[in-house]
């Protein structure tokens, strides 16, 4: 038996056209229920994008999974899908992609990242977008806009210490300090180029200029990955545990879920 689980949440609720099968509402059932009572050759697919792939790692073992899981990319920022070269509406097996997999801890929180462990501007949009959601829920999210709003006018940088395996390093006038498992995060930008989703460490990428205009105007070079070539604005840590702490609180996101008033986070692989 192979089911459809759809995730009404994802891509803006814009649903896709699948004709001709039964999807099951994904926000309606117990993951871990249902995945349980699969038996032996059943497969299932799930319809949505990164947020909806992060409840999966979250709510199911995927370190035992005895079936076939699919991705049919249905999400608004599909960062997962850019990390491993593949495009929407595109059936995917998972399950290689579902171990091994990183845990952030942050808050009181403990939760597994399929993409990144986000901490700074990139949190602060995840904040706004929310709010925006939250007045106007089918209106599309435009982050570029936010984030350039922010590093104008809203968002000010912070003192960072950035602890990678046990040595501290320490940064003024830092924007973003995300732990990456893959190479993508915020809808498209190429954060962490040199980052392998199956390496055995994760990137923490600490992006510092005291200056607002120059830090907008090398801004557009993260979509390309091109900003870690500017070596006086761009410092680049890789490790199996990252421990970041700011000198005030932030909003960071998981995934794309905002978590509000964030000092510190650690992330380990």
């Amino acid at each position: 038996m192979k089911y459809f689980l759809y995730n009404p949440l994802a891509n803006n609720g814009i649903k896709p056209e699948l004709f001709g099968l039964e999807l099951i509402d994904a926000t309606k059932i117990d993951f871990g229920a249902f995945f349980d009572a699969l038996e032996d050759g059943d497969e299932v697919v799930i319809i949505g994008g990164d947020g909806t792939i992060n409840h999966l790692v979250n709510h199911v073992d995927c370190e035992h999974l005895k079936n076939n899981i699919y991705l049919y990319g249905n999400g608004s920022g599909n960062d997962f899908l850019n990390d491993i070269g593949e495009k929407p509406a595109t059936e995917i097996l998972l399950n290689k992609y579902l171990t091994h997999l990183p845990t952030v801890r942050v808050n009181g929180l403990e939760r597994k990242f399929i993409n990144n462990m986000g901490f700074g501007i990139d949190g602060y949009c995840c904040e706004e977008a929310d709010r925006i959601k939250a007045k106007a829920p089918n209106k599309k999210i435009n982050y570029t806009g936010i984030a350039i709003k922010g590093l104008l006018f809203h968002f000010k940088p912070c003192h960072a210490v950035v602890e990678v395996d046990g040595v501290k390093h320490e940064f003024d006038h830092v924007w973003l300090a995300p732990a990456m498992k893959g190479r993508f995060y915020g809808g498209g930008m190429m954060i962490a180029p040199g980052q392998d989703r199956f390496s055995d460490k994760l990137s923490v990428v600490v992006y510092h200029c005291p200056s607002k205009l120059k830090t907008l105007m090398h801004f557009p070079k993260i979509f390309e990955g091109k900003h870690v070539e500017l070596k006086d604005m761009t410092t680049v840590l890789t490790g199996s545990r990252i421990h970041v702490t700011y000198s005030r609180p932030c909003a960071a996101q998981i995934d794309g879920d905002t978590v509000l008033n964030v000092t510190e986070y650690e992330a380990e692989l």
